[in-house]
């Protein structure tokens, strides 16, 4: 199946919708940091939106996900309330950590997301062990871990995908490839391929332009539709590239001008825009409209949250066991 064989109208502007949204939310978050009402550092997901909107539009309501430290899109992708999401990241009552857990800790069993994860490759052992619940129990949903470059380096995901070759577990194995592991390339730090990291235990890899959305979708069906056949896990590879810093804050005075330039002109956001135009599926007034629309829909998602109350300092030890 070809992208382009995938590029219907109702289609394409779900798509062209969710990577909006993530976009909006990030820049959003982004402006709220800079005018220091975020706590903490919070890792931006803008210029990565096709894997995670790619991937879950692959998926069915009772597929899990893992994600890692730079977890907003998938949260969002997967079903996310906005206005919960917003409040966690602000540190209000009503996000779903009780204002606690913060960017890197979000949760949400509602929407089958195990969680977004402060710790390198944390995600994968998670999303494996529930993938080996799914097969214990005989069930036909499947695990999916997002993860980036850098945890390709962790040996815990070594751990994790010989296991689930073995067991041929329901697992799909994604890696953001956006070549920098917090202010190092990854051609300074991983020997060999990613793609290799993954075939030393048999398990098929698709490597792919983590910037086109149409060709995520297409690899992720794939390696979906492999899992639900009993046949085990896969790796999808996305080469992409994030808009912003490691954390808000970064400058990214590491990155190379022209590279950073050339990244900018492969915006899926931009690049599904203009397929959607070119195949008569939408004209360029009508999107512009609707990404209009939905920042204006997050500036009110990110007011409602601003509004909300922090936790009161009382409830410090609510919530502690042990």
């Amino acid at each position: 199946m070809t992208t382009n064989e995938k590029l219907t109208g109702d289609f394409g502007l779900s798509l062209y919708r969710g990577m909006v949204t993530i976009r909006a939310f990030e820049e959003r978050v982004r402006s709220l940091s800079a005018a220091g009402q975020v706590p903490g550092l919070t890792h931006l997901y803008s210029g990565q939106e096709a894997v995670a909107v790619g991937v879950s539009s692959a998926l069915q309501p009772d597929d899990a996900i893992t994600s890692h430290h730079r977890g907003h899109g998938h949260c969002l992708a997967s079903g996310a309330d906005p206005v919960r999401l917003m409040a966690e990241i602000l540190g209000r009552t009503a996000g779903y950590g009780l204002g606690r857990g913060g960017s890197m800790h979000i949760l949400d069993p509602a929407t089958r997301n195990l969680g977004t994860n402060g710790i390198v490759g944390g995600g994968v052992p998670l999303a494996t062990g529930a993938a080996l619940t799914a097969k214990t129990l005989h069930a036909s949903w499947l695990a999916v871990a997002f993860f980036g470059d850098g945890a390709m380096n962790q040996g815990i995901v070594f751990e994790c995908m010989n296991m689930a070759a073995l067991w041929k577990l329901p697992v799909l194995y994604v890696c953001e490839n956006n070549h920098y592991g917090e202010f190092t390339r990854i051609d300074d730090v991983t020997a060999g391929t990613l793609a290799g990291r993954a075939a030393v235990f048999g398990i098929p890899v698709a490597e792919i332009d983590g910037m086109d959305v149409l060709a995520v979708h297409a690899a992720a069906q794939d390696a979906v539709a492999r899992a639900r056949e009993g046949q085990g896990p896969s790796l999808l590879v996305c080469d992409t590239w994030r808009f912003s810093g490691h954390h808000a804050g970064d400058k990214q005075s590491y990155k190379d001008d022209a590279e950073a330039k050339n990244w900018a002109a492969k915006c899926p956001i931009e690049t599904l825009g203009r397929r959607l135009v070119a195949n008569k599926l939408a004209d360029a007034d009508s999107l512009s409209a609707l990404r209009k629309t939905i920042e204006a829909d997050i500036a009110a998602v990110a007011e409602q949250a601003r509004a909300m109350p922090e936790p009161a300092s009382a409830s410090l030890e609510d919530h502690l066991h042990g």
